[in-house]
């Protein structure tokens, strides 16, 4: 994923096919996760009143590798932040 490889769509390859709905967050199909929706307006919810109550920093200098493989896609090892409460 951080290098252009067209040909990994290509034919014998075909890693796209591998599983229909494997980048799909909620699934898909004719069934797909009833509460996507309910789920989509807390994570907004939730990260905007983080982003306005708060000061965001990264402690380390360099952005984390993403972990494709696990269960749900997040960074490598620690991703360390450090918060300040913002003053009114």
């Amino acid at each position: 994923p951080n290098t252009f490889d067209p040909d990994r769509f290509g034919p014998g390859r075909e890693e796209d096919k591998s599983s229909p709905y494997a980048y799909m967050g909620f699934g898909g199909g004719m069934h797909s996760c009833m509460g996507q929706n309910f789920a989509y307006v807390q994570v907004k919810t939730i990260l905007s009143v983080l982003f306005r109550e708060f000061e965001l920093e990264m402690v380390a200098s360099d952005v984390p590798e993403i972990d494709y493989a696990a269960m749900v896609v997040g960074p490598k090892g620690d991703c360390r932040v450090r918060y300040k409460r913002r003053t009114k």
